[in-house]
């Protein structure tokens, strides 16, 4: 499945341009599945022995990151022997990457960009681990997903003794919102599940992208209640043929859910109140709301 990001907000000629910082995440995800290709075409590529060098050296790094350290004040920073911390000066000096300048050792300009992206390094890790859940559920579109704004994003799980945690968490920042956006590649919550449905039927502005058959069967389910949401314009169904993930925008948080595809109950639901994470999420409901149909009420339908 193909989402244009790029895509501006369909009948939003205010919509202003994306800040550069998500611009650049964004750029970065265009360009990452050829990365390898990339530096292997260019005149010298670090050896696994450089790298795991600089990340050796990630802790010393990031200490001279926020001011400059005398050899004493690094010991006692890192906990490190003297010869430790000798060691530590050296190889900064050697690769250039720090100089001392009046008894402290400080980086350098090339010095502070390499400690910048260790940390960015540490950080997407963990944030694949702790998204793992996730990104193996929407492994085949993950793509589309930009990891950088979800390091701190809270992540529910299903366990064997609650496998509804996930809707859980959902369904309560849906009751937190006065109005809810989002998409889903089945229902956004069990059919069964009356406190989601009473907040969309009722109580939250709601307009959700789904798939044609999800939508019929919700009118199969809740004929005269989703009609009438409907028709008093309190809840918007649009439908497109293909999407990729469940993403849901609320007044405060965003979040994006991954389904077991043989159930079709959540897995996991992450959700953060990231400003970038946030802008991320508008501009794909966007993308994927302008290549979407609007559905009328079927007593509308009907006449």
């Amino acid at each position: 499945m193909d989402t244009d990001e790029d895509a501006p907000h369909a009948g939003d000629p205010t919509r202003h341009p994306n800040s550069p910082i998500l611009e650049a995440l964004l750029e970065n995800a265009r360009n990452r599945r050829y990365l390898g290709r990339r530096l292997a075409d260019g005149d010298e590529r670090l050896g696994p022995d450089r790298l795991v060098d600089v990340v050796r050296h990630g802790p010393v790094l990031e200490a001279l990151l926020e001011a400059p350290l005398d050899r004493g004040e690094i010991e006692e920073r890192l906990d490190v022997s003297r010869a430790t911390s000798h060691r530590f000066t050296r190889w900064l000096d050697e690769q250039g990457l720090a100089e001392k300048v009046d008894g402290r050792f400080r980086l350098t300009g090339r010095g502070e960009a390499v400690a910048e992206e260790v940390l960015r390094f540490e950080a997407n890790l963990r944030t694949a681990r702790r998204l793992a859940p996730l990104l193996n559920c929407v492994c085949e579109n993950h793509q589309e997903f930009v990891l950088e704004p979800f390091v701190d994003a809270t992540v529910t799980v299903a366990e064997p003794d609650d496998p509804y945690r996930p809707v859980e968490r959902f369904v309560s920042l849906v009751a937190e919102s006065d109005a809810f956006r989002g998409f889903n590649t089945t229902h956004m919550a069990p059919l069964v599940l009356g406190e989601f449905h009473q907040h969309v039927f009722e109580g939250t502005d709601t307009e959700i992208v789904y798939l044609p058959s999800i939508v019929e069967t919700l009118f199969e389910t809740y004929p005269d209640r989703a009609t009438a949401a409907i028709d008093r314009g309190h809840l918007t169904l649009r439908t497109r043929d293909d999407l990729p993930y469940g993403l849901a925008v609320f007044d405060e948080r965003v979040g994006i859910g991954g389904y077991d595809e043989t159930t079709g109950l959540m897995q996991v639901f992450v959700d953060t109140d990231s400003p970038i994470a946030r802008e991320w999420a508008e501009r794909v409901y966007a993308s994927v709301r302008a290549d979407s149909k609007p559905i009328e009420s079927r007593a509308r339908r009907t006449r």
